[in-house]
């Protein structure tokens, strides 16, 4: 958990270096070598930079590079599909839209019902009834 937290924040720390960068050369550098930027105008720089960080920022603290890709069959797993041919203990069930052979693995269940994937073999999803 704590280097998740420090991770998170390197990362903050990474996506605001160009706020600390062109605060430092605006507010300390330039007055120091005789350029006067008006204080309105530095201070609508830094938050045109800061607004862009708040509209990135969701994407890289989110996951990002760190998150697995959600295709082929891990997708799957843990979502809920319907039961749309009574599972005994196989059957059909339809999940975004698309109709799944399955076998049911703790009994059987009913047209109408929620299951739970557990795993895919081949084209035919392992489900669990929703208890």
């Amino acid at each position: 958990m704590w280097r998740r937290r420090a991770s998170n924040l390197l990362k903050l720390l990474a996506l605001m270096a160009d706020e600390i960068i062109v605060g430092v050369f605006i507010f300390l550098i330039l007055p120091e070598i005789g350029v006067e930027i008006p204080l309105w105008a530095g201070l609508l720089v830094m938050s045109l930079l800061l607004v862009k960080d708040f509209l990135i920022a969701p994407f890289v603290l989110g996951g990002g590079a760190d998150r697995r890709p959600e295709i082929g069959p891990e997708r799957l797993m843990g979502r809920t599909a319907l039961v749309v041919e009574d599972l005994s203990p196989e059957g059909v069930v339809k999940l975004d839209g698309e109709l799944w052979k399955a076998e049911c693995l703790n009994g059987t269940a009913k047209r109408g019902e929620e299951v739970r994937i557990i795993s895919v073999q081949g084209t035919k999803v392992l489900v669990e009834r929703r208890e």
